[in-house]
Parts: structure tokens; sequence; C-alpha cells
């Protein structure tokens, strides 16, 4: 079974947060944000650990598992945004979109003007980013 120690401690919901693609030299950089309801996870789940630790077999059971049970945001960077901001601010970006997708916001509100605050690039170009929309052709969202 997952540990939910943060969202045992904290009484609300945790979005865990992954990115793929930073190793690349070229391509978007994507993220997913997920949320699990610690109070409606399944039996199914026990067993579940890092990714890189689990077999194949394992990984498409969780997988759709998780599929089934959580809140799932994807959030993507595209190439322009990764030379524009630098792959590090793009991750951040593709991150927040992520978070966004989920329709939910997980533990606390934070406003556009606290993550440009946040934001080593700067508040000029982490606005600009803000406004460009990726062109990913990955779904937004996993709704239940």
């Amino acid at each position: 079974m997952p540990d939910l120690g943060r969202e045992k401690l904290l009484g609300r919901l945790v979005a865990g947060i992954d990115e793929v693609g930073r190793g690349p030299l070229a391509g978007p950089v994507v993220a997913a944000a997920v949320i699990l309801d610690p109070r409606n996870l399944p039996a199914e789940l026990d067993g579940l650990d890092d990714s890189k630790a689990l077999s194949a077999e394992a990984r498409r059971h969780y997988a759709a598992v998780i599929r089934r049970v959580a809140r799932i945001g994807v959030g993507a960077a595209c190439v322009g945004e990764i030379d524009r901001l630098n792959i590090l601010q793009a991750t951040m970006l593709a991150m927040v979109r992520a978070v966004a997708a989920l329709g939910i916001m997980p533990m606390r509100r934070w406003s556009m003007a606290t993550a440009r605050r946040n934001s080593p690039a700067g508040s000029r170009r982490w606005s600009a980013a803000m406004r460009c929309r990726s062109r990913s052709p990955l779904p937004r969202s996993s709704p239940r």
C-alpha cells in the first residue's frame, strides 16, 4: 500500500508530481500529477512501490488500478518553451499545468503571483510562459 503519511498528517489531499523527458535532447517535457484518496484505496494497490523497483507486469497492473481510482492531470512544456525558459523552468511549467489539469487544488491554493515570486526565471519570463499553452496531443486530465 502507498505510504500516505503526509495525507494523514495534513488531513488533506496531496498530489504526487513527476516528470519525464528532461534527459532527451529533443522533444517536450511532460509531467503528471496524481491524487489518491486515502479513504478509498483498493487492496489492489498493496505492494505499490517506486516504478523502477517494479517488474513491467507489476507496473502495468498498478497503472491500470491507478487510472481507475486516482485523479490524474497531465501537463507539458513544448520545445520552444524549453528553449525560451531553460529545462528546469520548463519542467516547473509542465508541473504547474499538470496540477491545473487535476481540476482540484491539492493541499493549498496558490496564485500565479506566488509562482512568479518563487520562480528563479524572473516574473516577466514566467508570466510569458504561463500565457503560452502547450500544443501537446496528450489529454489535459483524466478525471474519474
